[in-house]
């Protein structure tokens, strides 16, 4: 294999023209840089990165924390953030904390060890103290972690509104909303606040069901939605993320009740599996494209050395009418 000297030797520059190139810093011609990168071509040289990690002490590495990539949210979450990553020239840590709480934590000492240049987190597992005082670039994703960590997260109260408003106008006057658990700061929350508060000014019952903080399979969604078809049979309207509506769909359809006919359903994020089944589900879609972007490029301004406080970005998302609400027979 080529070294670095090799390639001076050949393109008729010094070692140190040749790092220039390699690592785009200080002043190179033109002409300068094609010889060395034809050289380079030539010779088939491969640069150890390695080497110009630890001179520049970057990894050229961001990690994504979420709780488990089959999950369709954040599956779609790491897809376009790794598409926007490797257009920036990093590569992506897929790390998965569903298994192991402790993992997050392993994550963020790659960060402070520089193993990774920042994190996406996307996770829920750890406290919001487990955060505090690390030093390395940070963008949460849909959670409270700190005034120095920004936030790039749906409005959720447009979200939880979007959905009420959508099962008031399919007439449902008792209604079951599945939420995610409270115990993690989340912008997330203000969706159950404005969905209640709606429907209750409205005059609608309202069942609220609170999932486990660690709820991620769809094995446990369908044990779940059994269990309160049963414990709410009159309820003619449903509220919850993709998986957990289908789950309930097809608890519904064991019992012979009808879709939209008997009850209605609204699912929330609007990921692939919303129109994979047997029905399209009518969906307040989260912009999961645009929520990813905007994270790696707050990270890698971070990367860059910008600092924020009190940064929160939010999008607004939009309901996609689907076969689960109005009743066509």
């Amino acid at each position: 294999m080529a070294s670095i000297k090799e390639v001076a030797q050949k393109a008729g520059v010094g070692v140190g023209t040749v790092s220039r190139v390699l690592n785009s810093t200080g002043y190179v011609s033109d002409e300068t840089r094609i010889k060395v990168e034809t050289a380079m071509k030539e010779l088939n040289y491969i640069p150890n990165e390695l080497a110009r990690n630890l001179l520049s002490k970057k990894s050229g590495i961001v990690a994504i924390i979420i709780p488990k990539i089959s999950h369709p949210f954040f599956a779609e979450v790491v897809l376009y953030a790794e598409a926007e990553l490797m257009k920036k020239g990093y590569k992506t840590m897929i790390c998965s904390t569903y298994s192991e709480q402790n993992y997050e934590k392993e994550y963020i000492n790659m960060l402070n060890r520089h193993i990774v240049d920042g994190i996406i987190a996307g996770s829920h597992m750890l406290d919001f103290e487990e955060y505090q005082g690390v030093q390395g670039p940070i963008v949460a994703l849909d959670r409270f972690l700190g005034e120095n960590i920004p936030v790039v997260s749906t409005n959720h109260k447009i979200g939880g509104k979007l959905a009420a408003e959508e099962l008031v106008r399919n007439n449902c006057r008792c209604v079951l909303q599945i939420q995610g658990a409270r115990v993690v700061d989340s912008p997330s929350h203000e969706r159950r606040y404005e969905f209640e508060r709606y429907m209750k000014k409205r005059g609608v019952t309202v069942y609220s069901h609170e999932m486990d903080w660690n709820d991620f399979d769809y094995g446990q969604y369908d044990v779940m939605a059994d269990m309160l078809m049963d414990k709410y049979p009159d309820i003619d309207g449903i509220f919850a993320v993709d998986m957990v509506a289908i789950a309930c769909i097809r608890q519904l359809l064991k019992r012979k009740k009808k879709v939209p006919r008997d009850v209605k359903v609204v699912a929330y994020d609007g990921t692939y599996v919303a129109k994979v089944g047997v029905m399209n589900l009518t969906v307040v879609q989260q912009p999961i494209e645009e929520l990813a972007k905007r994270a790696v490029n707050i990270l890698l301004n971070m990367i860059q050395g910008k600092k924020y406080h009190n940064k929160k970005v939010f999008y607004e998302p939009t309901l996609l009418l689907g076969d689960t609400t109005d009743d066509k027979e």
